[in-house]
């Protein structure tokens, strides 16, 4: 039999068979065997979104034993520091977050959480890495406060065709918009805690059973209300609409590009890659004929989108056990 992976923790993965009888039916699986072919290298070995060949389980009728997984046409991933030991023992590994993603939805809000673009440069540097095409969901937008930044910000991210959508939850304000977009694909939200993304799923589908969680006033963000990630049909979207929550995440380093490649992945560095006076072995630091310092002080490149460049430059280049930072 063949089915989809909709979600794993501790080495159990959900898999909802293809068979027209079966609608409805989640098996729980595990891999037969040691090692899954494909899997190899990653900090979990399936994630939502992949498909995968089972079969029943001789021992447990109810259960299943995954035998392969298909060929992945995408995925989208993040580098998980693990610590294992100290010092040179600790290590870092890629996390599968999602596979085979028609849409990365890159849910924001302009305050409660603080607004947090540098985030957001993240979370698209990782989708041009992956060729996953992005949205930027700025939720809460019935609590903006009109401010300046966030705006000029949200603003910047059009300019450079990256498209931005506004919505609320909360007043439903938006939402048609999102759910023409999310129609007939398969969409994964990614954001940090308090953004609302288990709203935005609970306004989608109002008889969903989905907790919410509230703000943490001391630290003003939000609390882990979604642990694992999971994947959910949405219905009255036309076709067969997918969407997968995933838990908030508080820092994220891109995988997959080197610092000196870093320039490659953000849309209004790339043309300039290569053409500074000193070429690809630039810095973009203090060379003079740097032409993305140039384009900077042109306006040509957003300043905060500059020192997103740096620092995940920097992220890119220290090791396991060096610290990052991302505001």
């Amino acid at each position: 039999m063949k089915g989809l992976v909709i979600r794993g923790s501790w080495n159990i993965f959900t898999v909802k068979p293809d068979t027209p009888e079966s609608t409805g039916e989640e098996i729980p699986c595990r891999i037969k065997g040691k090692v899954l072919k494909g899997a190899k290298g990653y900090y979990n070995p399936l994630a939502p979104g992949d498909r995968v060949g089972f079969e029943v389980d001789p021992r447990h009728p109810q259960q299943g034993l995954i035998l392969a997984m298909e060929e992945r046409r995408n995925m989208f991933t993040r580098l998980n520091r693990l610590q294992k030991g100290t010092g040179p023992h600790r290590s870092a590994a890629v996390q599968v977050i999602a596979a085979n993603v028609d849409l990365l939805l890159c849910v924001t809000a302009p305050s409660s959480p603080p607004f947090r673009p540098r985030f957001l440069d993240r979370l698209l540097m990782q989708a041009e890495i992956a060729d996953i095409p992005p949205l930027i969901v700025c939720n809460k937008y019935d609590l903006s406060t009109d401010d300046p930044d966030v705006e000029e910000r949200l603003y910047d991210f059009t300019r450079i065709g990256y498209p931005v959508v506004k919505v609320s939850a909360r007043t439903g304000a938006g939402m048609d918009a999102l759910r023409e977009l999310i129609g007939n694909r398969f969409s994964v939200l990614l954001g940090q805690s308090g953004v609302g993304k288990s709203s935005l799923i609970k306004a989608l589908v109002p008889e969903m059973s989905i907790r919410v969680g509230a703000l943490n006033e001391k630290y003003d963000r939000g609390n882990h209300t979604t642990t694992i990630s999971t994947m959910l049909e949405i219905p009255g979207t036309g076709g067969r609409t997918f969407i997968t929550d995933t838990p908030g995440i508080r820092r994220f380093v891109p995988e997959g590009a080197s610092p000196a490649d870093a320039i490659l992945y953000m849309r209004e560095f790339a043309p300039l890659s290569g053409k500074c006076t000193y070429g690809r072995s630039c810095s973009h630091r203090t060379e003079p004929g740097c032409k993305i310092m140039e384009a900077v002080a042109a306006g040509v490149i957003h300043e905060d989108r500059y020192e997103s460049f740096l620092r995940i430059q920097d992220d890119l280049g220290s090791g396991p056990d060096k610290p990052y930072r991302e505001n």
